[in-house]
């Protein structure tokens, strides 16, 4: 019953996804709003520029799923929240699951939900609690055949500016994207590293297990096709985007343009000459 779910995922031809994420108001951080401060907006966006998917938050899936025909892309529900992303972690710092997480899932007809697996300098706690959090999702969503899309994240200090500064030590990244795989993961979402020529070897950790790369903190329009070329080169299933096109001047042209990195093996010269076109 997975594929079902997966089969609206995944293109078939390519085989690969692109999943827009536009889940970062859950986590009550300020400067994250940006580019979807008028969410109905933003949603409709992204999906006229028609992606695999858009990741959204469970009061906020509406503007997606309510929106009629069968061409839409499909939905990835993200199932918890978290308070680790400011420039100090709090005192009492948590990755707390929705209730019913499934249950949920399964009502808003998802194709897919994601939980964070964190790795946080001083903050041990966290990942016992993300630890728990999938130990508890994953039986429920086996037995409703909902995939599961575990997302290891390792974070510099966040003194760094903050949490979502990527640490792109591949001795940090590989052994817990593998700890994700042996959890249960049926997708990994993770970050790039920092010689992204190397991610092959995250490919192979991860064995049978499509890795999707996340694309991190906003960059020049050269720097993520050029990351994203490579990453298509290196064997990855795909790419979840989110502040790199919503916050971008035009969130629907590079949309288009990564898909065509994506599905249909387009060049970086290619795709930066079309965005230049976009523009234009």
């Amino acid at each position: 019953m997975k594929q079902f779910r997966l089969n609206r995922l995944f293109n078939p031809i390519s085989g690969r996804c692109f999943d827009v994420a536009v889940d970062h108001g859950f986590f009550n951080e300020y400067v994250f709003l940006q580019g979807i401060e008028n969410m109905q907006k933003a949603v409709n966006i992204i999906i006229d520029a028609a992606p695999d998917a858009i990741q959204l938050t469970p009061g906020q899936l509406k503007y997606l799923q309510r929106t009629p025909g069968k061409t839409k892309p499909a939905l990835v529900l993200r199932t918890d929240v978290a308070n680790v992303y400011g420039n100090e972690l709090p005192s009492t710092a948590f990755s707390k699951m929705i209730d019913q997480p499934i249950l949920q899932a399964v009502r808003a007809d998802a194709a897919c939900i994601c939980i964070n697996l964190f790795s946080i300098p001083g903050a041990p706690e966290v990942t016992a609690q993300c630890i728990d959090n999938i130990i508890k999702i994953k039986t429920e969503a086996d037995h409703y055949g909902m995939p599961l899309m575990i997302e290891p994240l390792v974070f510099r200090p966040n003194s760094e500016k903050g949490g979502y500064q990527v640490d792109g030590d591949l001795k940090k990244i590989l052994p817990l994207v593998r700890q994700a795989v042996e959890l249960g993961a049926d997708i990994i979402k993770a970050d790039p590293c920092d010689d992204v020529n190397k991610y092959h070897r995250v490919i192979e950790i991860a064995g049978e297990t499509p890795v999707l790369v996340r694309g991190g903190g906003r960059a020049t329009d050269e720097e993520i096709l050029q990351r994203t070329a490579i990453l298509i080169q290196q064997g990855v299933s795909g790419i979840v985007y989110g502040r790199n096109i919503i916050q971008h001047a035009d969130p629907a042209g590079i949309t288009r343009v990564l898909m065509g990195m994506v599905h249909e093996h387009k060049s970086f010269e290619e795709s930066i000459e079309m965005m230049s076109m976009n523009q234009g």
